[in-house]
């Protein structure tokens, strides 16, 4: 198995910690990963403000970059389900079908394609889970609350095999946390009220930490949390899984 590790342009430059937890743990577990150096942006951004029709070299160079994997790998659920859904190509969509059918965010590749049991992992503090509407209901990481349906959450899978950690329950387990890209900037006053609820209920919970799959989520709570001069961190659940 030869996994290429897809690390997200945001990550890469403001959080590549997360990036190198990801590739860390990967090899920890016997993975082979590989960096294919050229890759960028997934073209993300641009599909958001309507613009998914200048972001045909991203798409082509992401082919070129990850065609010969046998699995994709990264630490954003985001960027994940973006590529999954919207990577094309008019000279080569044989590839681009293919490659979308390889992808994986972190945590389902963990509990999907390795189906791991155990981690030897340390982390021992109290930590609150925000599930991203990208993993959620995108890439289905977990049940949505608001359906009549077994409940599960392979994010909770992973860390309750974590020593020591302690997770805390929340009043709202999977409310979007108002980031939604260019929603934060578009609807400042609204993304700011939302990111202020979801850091409320960790709060009153006694969290140390907030984890997730997504680090765009925990970047805009990071923000409000600097602001309050809050004592909860964020951390990428990556960093977590691969602690000792």
């Amino acid at each position: 198995m030869k996994v290429g590790l897809f690390v997200p342009c945001y990550v890469n430059q403001f959080f590549p910690e997360a990036a190198i937890a990801t590739l860390s743990l990967l090899q920890k577990l016997g993975v082979e990963v590989d960096y294919p150096v050229k890759q960028t942006c997934c073209g993300q951004p641009m599909a958001n403000a309507g613009f998914e029709h200048l972001a045909d070299g991203c798409n082509e160079l992401f082919i070129d970059n990850f065609s010969s994997f046998d699995y994709i790998v990264a630490p954003s659920a985001s960027c994940i389900l973006h590529v999954k859904e919207h990577l094309h190509s008019d000279e080569n969509q044989a590839a681009a079908a293919s490659i979308r059918t390889k992808l994986f965010e972190l945590v389902e590749f963990l509990t999907d394609i390795l189906q791991i049991k155990t981690l030897h992992a340390s982390f021992p503090h109290r930590v609150g889970l925000h599930k991203s509407c990208h993993g959620l209901r995108g890439l289905h990481l977990g049940q949505m609350s608001e359906l009549n349906a077994p409940d599960f959450c392979k994010s909770t899978t992973l860390l309750n095999m974590v020593k020591g950690l302690e997770m805390i329950n929340l009043d709202r387990v999977d409310e979007c946390c108002g980031f939604g890209g260019t929603f934060s900037v578009s609807e400042e006053a609204v993304s700011v009220k939302m990111g202020k609820d979801r850091i409320q209920d960790h709060e009153s919970k006694g969290a140390q930490y907030i984890t997730s799959s997504d680090l765009s989520c925990l970047m805009h709570l990071e923000g409000l949390l600097k602001r309050k001069d809050s004592s909860v961190k964020i951390i990428h659940i990556a960093e977590i899984l691969n602690a000792e």
